[in-house]
Order: C-alpha cells, then structure tokens, then sequence
C-alpha cells in the first residue's frame, strides 16, 4: 500500500541504491534528490514515527535521525519539566 504522500516522492522510479548507501560518505546523491522533493518532510517524519534503521529518508541518513529523535526527547522532557515547576 503507498501512503498518499510517497505518491509525489521525487524517489519515485529511482535505483533504491541511491538511497541505501553502503557508508555515509555516498549519501549526497540521496540527499540531493530529497532536497528538491515536495514531501521531504513528511518523508522524514514517516522515518522517524517507524524508526526507520536504514538509508536516507527525508533528507536525513540513519546517524541524523538518530540525532533529531535524541534532541525530539531532550526538548519534550524539558518541556515536561517547566510545565510542572
């Protein structure tokens, strides 16, 4: 089943390898095409809401969305935080 947004994937008929690259090194062609895709974003945010362990979703390899999902947390827990003093 295709989600409505993976429709208009700028990915859409391209070699897969492009977007599982074997180092980080070899990302920037995946991260080109994802620079100029219309739904980057929610691309980004299906990888992350299924902690997406492999390629390069939205624009953000698997070390990146590791990173955005850390700084997510730190940000609700400080928030949590300053609701409660």
């Amino acid at each position: 089943m295709t989600t409505t947004w993976q429709t208009y994937a700028s990915c859409q008929g391209l070699a897969a390898e492009i977007f599982y690259p074997t180092t980080d090194e070899e990302t920037a062609e995946a991260k080109m095409v994802c620079s100029r895709c219309p739904v980057c974003e929610p691309c980004l945010e299906h990888a992350l809401y299924v902690r997406e362990k492999d390629g390069v979703w939205g624009g953000a390899n698997e070390k990146e969305r590791r990173r955005i999902i850390r700084q997510r947390r730190r940000a609700a827990a400080k928030a949590r935080l300053l609701a409660d003093a």
